[in-house]
């Protein structure tokens, strides 16, 4: 659980109910129809800009807010590590054995074609094929929260001129107009909130992990390239920690190829 996502979501409702208490009443900042507008009109827009079958997957893009990514580039390093090991011991036949503890399917299936002896340009070519699918999933799950987070400040105009309309209807009872007024303006806050605390947030969040998960599969194809051109398990250590940053280089490896460093 990313528990990034929740807190940030908590604490900004929290401060914007604060913020309302100390300069006047909550129920001042609620309008049935002013909800109903923006709430109805964003998902509405959202409908005109994407197929049902991508509506359908909003459930799970949400959720991936809400998750960490299920491995860390450092215990993915280690274990290919462990693996260029195994294949510098008994060959790269012996990975097969191997293959049922790996849990990532994308490193499996890049194990069980090196251990096919599949040619390493098509293992390369099979696996980048894979990371480009992958980044235009991603990318279609980010460009839905960028769209709801368009849409709500876009809404939030259209309910707030709804309001001024009927407003400027009443002009001829100027105790009206100040309620009234109030009214047209809350839907522009709605769709302000939900713009810029859930949608254009979490579109980042995702962007985010996409990149993290991403910089894991280009890992994962640099260490198997390197197992199957059998090169020296620390050698490829050493290339791979690379892509991490200095404070977490020494954590990583097997205790195999620390002892064969020392």
């Amino acid at each position: 659980m990313d528990i990034t996502t929740i807190l940030g979501l908590v604490l900004g409702a929290g401060f914007i109910v604060w913020s309302i208490l100390l300069g006047g009443q909550l129920g001042w900042y609620f309008d049935a129809p002013s909800v109903v507008v923006v709430v109805g009109g964003m998902f509405s827009g959202f409908l005109v800009a994407f197929p049902l079958k991508e509506v359908l997957n909003l459930g799970k893009i949400f959720g991936k807010t809400m998750k960490n990514n299920e491995f860390d580039i450092d215990q993915i390093i280690t274990k290919i590590i462990e693996l260029a090991n195994v294949a510098r011991r008994e060959g790269l036949l012996a990975l097969e054995e191997a293959v049922s503890e790996i849990k990532d399917d994308f490193l499996q299936k890049g194990v069980m074609l090196i251990v096919d002896g599949t040619d390493p340009e098509l293992v390369k070519n099979i696996l980048e094929t894979e990371i480009e699918n992958i980044s235009a999933r991603h990318s279609k799950g980010k460009s839905m929260m960028d769209t709801f987070g368009s849409l709500g400040p876009a809404f939030g105009m259209i309910g707030t001129l709804i309001g001024l309309v009927a407003m400027l209807q009443n002009l001829s009872d100027p105790s009206s107009i100040g309620p009234a007024m109030a009214v047209a303006l809350i839907t522009t806050f709605y769709g302000a909130i939900l713009a810029n605390l859930i949608f254009i947030p979490m579109a980042g969040k995702l962007a985010l992990k996409s990149n993290e998960e991403l910089l894991i599969r280009n890992v994962m194809i640099e260490g198997l390239l390197s197992i199957q051109a059998g090169e020296n398990p620390r050698i490829i250590e050493e290339k791979l920690k690379v892509f991490l940053p200095p404070s977490v280089r020494k954590k990583v490896g097997t205790q195999e190829a620390k002892s064969d460093n020392g």
